[in-house]
């Protein structure tokens, strides 16, 4: 994996249905770092991740999404959605290899995919559930097969909606650690309704809010990540989060 550069949004517009999303919207991501996106439903969060990825086009011709190192963003992309996304017919393995075997356009791969695959399923704890199916694994084992999926790509930038939204409060805390240490080096923006996860995991923490979307509220806490949220600090730094989430356009 080549070095992980930074993002930088500049004036970047949007519109959805006649209304703009975002409108001249700035934002500059630190390379090789985690940064977090706090919202409330609707505000755009996904809408700019999947900017970001180049699955939707800017809305404004003077808008610009650049890697901080002058290249292009183009296949430097991983992407991980909130739901697994695992085929239920393909076992843990194949799941992993599934990006791959597209673009091939085949089912055949090498054993060097193969042995890169196992690698990555070692590093999330899954290993020796390599030829299951989906169906035989708790949701916390799929988001971790998810996961390697997302490592298998190898690129520098890895986009993250909502990981683990839907796991329980001590699976979540694991797989928390466990996508802090297996994406260490990569510049990550992740995107999150829970304050306590974007502190937990994130180096640069961001609140968008508005409409248009702006960005309303940045913090960087000092700790290294992954933190401990019980330390009164960080549960000083929620109550100013949740704050910055009660916008004006977004009472609580």
């Amino acid at each position: 994996m080549t070095l992980a550069p930074g993002i930088h949004l500049n004036h970047v517009s949007l519109a959805y249905a006649g209304q703009w999303l975002f409108e001249g919207l700035s934002l500059q991501l630190p390379a090789a770092k985690c940064s977090c996106l706090l919202g409330p439903s609707g505000v755009g969060k996904s809408s700019l991740l999947q900017l970001i990825a180049g699955i939707l086009p800017l809305s404004n011709e003077e808008g610009e999404i650049r890697a901080s190192d002058g290249l292009p963003l183009t296949g430097r992309v991983a992407y991980m959605a909130q739901t697994d996304l695992l085929m239920p017919w393909a076992s843990v393995l194949d799941n992993v290899l599934l990006g791959e075997r597209l673009r091939r356009c085949h089912w055949r791969v090498s054993q060097e995919h193969k042995a890169r695959a196992l690698h990555y399923l070692d590093q999330v704890g899954l290993s020796d559930y390599a030829q299951d199916k989906p169906d035989q694994l708790s949701q916390g084992m799929r988001q971790r097969v998810a996961l390697a999926r997302t490592l298998f790509e190898d690129k520098p930038i890895v986009l993250m909606d909502e990981p683990f939204s839907a796991l329980d409060v001590v699976r979540k805390l694991e797989l928390q650690s466990l996508a802090v240490d297996v994406l260490r080096d990569r510049t990550v923006f992740w995107v999150t309704h829970d304050p306590l996860e974007a502190l937990r995991v994130g180096e640069a923490i961001f609140v968008l809010a508005g409409l248009p979307a702006r960005i309303h509220y940045q913090v960087n806490p000092p700790e290294k990540v992954p933190r401990d949220v019980r330390q009164a600090n960080i549960i000083a730094l929620e109550a100013e989060l949740i704050a910055a989430l009660c916008h004006k356009d977004n009472p609580c």
